[in-house]
Parts: C-alpha cells; structure tokens; sequence
C-alpha cells in the first residue's frame, strides 16, 4: 500500500529526500498561500517537516490516520512535542549525525569573530588596502582563552573537545552536570552568570524551549567582557536581538558571530546589518554534503519506519 505524506517545505528539499518518499509513498506538497493540500489532510499517513514549520495540535487533529512526524534536523521547537505524546503520534529528528558540522560552524564562527575575518576580508578587497600596517584590526586571541559553552548536549561536548585543539579553559552552564565531559575534557560546571562574566568566548549550543527562550538579554550581554566573542550556533530565540543590537552599537561587545537569528532570515533592512563588529551567516551549522545526505537518511529513515508502525531510529518522543 502507498503511504500518504504531507511534505512541509518552503522551499524545495534537499535533492535525495523527495526520491527516497516517493518510492514508497505519495506526496501531498504544504504551501504557505495555497489551500488545496487541505484538502487530503484526511488520508495523510505522515508529516516530513523541513523547515520550521508549526505543527500544532490542530494540524494532528485534522489528519485521523497520522502515524508519524518526521523532522529535517535536530531541533523540533516548531513541533507541539506535548500534543503529539498525547495523541500517541511519535516524533523523530536526527541527533547525533549533524553534532560534528555543528560544532565545526561554532568554532568557526569563533575564529571569524575572534579575528576579524570577514571584516578583514572585506578590507583587502577595498580600495582603502594599499599599504600594511601592523597595528590595525587587532583581533583577540583564541588559544590560552577560556570558552564557556551554554548547552553541553551532543554539540557542545563536540565544541569543547575542538576548544582542547587551541588549550582553551572550557566552562560550561546546562540543566544538568555533564559527568563525562567533566571526566574525558576536563571542563568546569558554573553558573549562568559566572560562565558570561569569566569567558572571553561564549557559545551558545542549546535547544530553544521556553526556558531558553531571551535566556541572553540585556542583563546577561552586560555581564560579558567588553572583549568577549558571542557565537550563537543553537536557535536565534535565544537572544534578545534589540538588547543584542544596542550592546554591539555601545562597542560592549568586541563581537557577535550568529548563524541563526529571530526572525530567520532578519528583515533586509534590519539594524544589525550595518554594524561591523557582527558576522550573520544562513543558518549553515549542519550545511554539508555530508550531514546533509546523513540527515536526509536518518529522517526518511525515520518517515518509513513510523509508517509502517516501527520504532523510529531516532525518536524524541
């Protein structure tokens, strides 16, 4: 029997994905302005989200024969968690298989903040570049530094074992004490404030939830080092951006790396983009040939599986 899929995307997914469903299923297309997938909510079997779409308890409701939700990602903040476990709908995302390409963005984005890359990029291809001066656009150092990590899940443990590349001190804030990277990386647990006002780097790897959500605000950017580096790899709803624009246009903050914002893509004409002393990336964290095609066989992997009532290789609830 072909399976019926409602497949949430704004835009076209990535190209593996769509061959994979079709093999063994029928897709229904979601489109943001047109009705007409409405219609077949009634023989939907399953959702595949690839995007940040909202997937609420009204949603589920009108789809009687909804067996499975399946996420393009880790992160599921835009999936009603609550509602599917209460309609017994299981939910999959795709841990682990993206925890390195995270982690490699994080450290990146460190570095471009950290010295000045992308601003010196664009120097060098200015007309202004016509002779070297060794005392311009001094960055900070990375190696010898202290790190401090919010959200030592899977990602973060990743991004404080690349911190032990560079001998950085690595702190660290989460829900709960991380034992083993405690053991195996040697890391510190402190708290919030602690974390934000000894760290000359701060990265940001948490989920967003309703805990998280504004964890890093005015009271938070003012606690940091005037010449700390903010690196947001995690969700743009972590940030207060009004609080996170006034601290880079006060220069209280030597910068801010983010490659996820709120809203996501910010408006064109947003504040943020004529600052230098901040680098804006399209949410690229898991942005590989390699993640990418791993992501895209984890949650099929996962569509198919709930389809046909198994468990789910990866199952958040």
């Amino acid at each position: 029997m072909a399976y019926n899929v409602l497949v949430m995307a704004e835009v076209e997914p990535y190209r593996t994905i769509l061959p994979m469903i079709e093999e063994q299923c029928r897709v229904v297309r979601w489109h943001p302005d047109d009705d007409a997938w409405r219609a077949e909510l009634g023989d939907i079997d399953g959702i595949y989200v690839y995007a940040h779409i909202k997937v609420g308890p009204e949603l589920m409701d009108s789809m009687p024969k909804l067996k499975v939700i399946s996420n393009f990602g880790v992160g599921v903040d835009h999936v009603d968690l609550a509602a599917a476990q209460q309609r017994g709908i299981p939910v999959g995302n795709t841990p682990n298989v993206l925890d390195g390409a995270t982690a490699d963005i994080t450290f990146a984005l460190l570095l471009a903040g950290a010295r000045n890359i992308v601003k010196g990029d664009h120097f060098a291809r200015g007309p202004n570049f016509v002779e070297y001066d060794p005392s311009f656009m001094l960055g900070q150092e990375v190696h010898h530094q202290t790190l401090g990590i919010v959200g030592l899940g899977n990602i973060g443990y990743q991004v404080a074992r690349r911190a032990q590349g560079f001998d950085m001190t690595v702190l660290y804030h989460n829900r709960n004490r991380n034992a083993q990277a405690e053991a195996e990386l040697g890391v510190r647990y402190v708290s919030l404030d602690e974390l934000l006002a000894q760290s000359d780097f701060v990265a940001l790897n948490m989920p967003l939830t309703d805990e998280t959500r504004g964890m890093i605000g005015r009271r938070e950017l003012a606690l940091m080092k005037e010449s700390a580096v903010l690196v947001n790899a995690a969700r743009g709803g972590v940030i207060d951006h009004e609080a996170l624009l006034q601290t880079l246009q006060a220069g209280k903050l030597h910068a801010a790396a983010l490659d996820v914002t709120e809203p996501e893509p910010l408006p064109r004409d947003h504040p943020l983009f004529a600052l230098d002393n901040v680098i804006i990336i399209p949410h690229l964290g898991s942005a590989t040939e390699q993640t990418r095609q791993a992501m895209s066989d984890r949650s099929v992997g996962n569509l198919l599986a709930g389809l046909e009532g198994k468990e789910l290789l990866s199952r958040i609830i």
